[in-house]
């Protein structure tokens, strides 16, 4: 069996067509076995890139032979999901002494899917948030991603349902300590 090789890099205002892309994808293949296709649709109102990440320089790429194959990143800020187009976002900074850094806005394209796509963006949101200072993340996960999260060491803290784009999409928000 051939390993893929899978670099990274950070993202930058001109990656942001290709990222909306592969989030499409991704919300719109990976969701299929778990939300009906008015929940899909409602996904695409309340997830997404959010640019201010890439403007912080915490938002990373991933890349399988010069494709893109995944993204995420991590936060400081006090919004715990959601795209520049969502509804109810909080730029305000967190206190990392008490505070869970957000690991936000994690793709991966649907033909890259368990090839440690997602184990490598964790682990890079990790590093980087404990450098910064963090003791722990927080992240929203989707139906779809959580069984990668617990695999990774997340704890489910709450169950809910975001009805603000027109459904209700089920997602769990999940903590690690660092």
């Amino acid at each position: 069996m051939s390993t893929i090789e899978l670099t990274h890099r950070l993202a930058t205002r001109q990656d942001v067509d290709a990222l909306r892309t592969l989030m499409q994808a991704a919300i719109t293949e990976l969701q299929k076995p778990f939300l009906d296709a008015q929940q899909i649709e409602s996904s695409r109102v309340i997830m997404g890139l959010d640019t201010q990440l890439i403007d912080d320089g915490t938002y990373f790429i991933v890349e399988a032979q010069g494709q893109l194959a995944g993204c995420g990143g991590w936060s400081r800020r006090a919004t715990l999901y959601g795209g520049d187009q969502s509804p109810g976002r909080h730029a305000g900074l967190l206190n990392p002494a008490c505070d869970p850094a957000r690991v936000r806005a994690m793709y991966t394209h649907p033909s890259h899917t368990r090839q440690g796509v997602g184990r490598l963006v964790l682990a890079l949101c990790e590093a980087a948030a404990k450098a910064g200072g963090f003791l722990a993340v927080e992240l929203m996960a989707t139906m779809a991603g959580e069984p990668l999260y617990r695999a990774c060491g997340y704890v489910p803290i709450e169950r809910l349902e975001d009805d603000r784009g027109g459904a209700p999409v089920p997602l769990i928000r999940m903590q690690k300590a660092l």
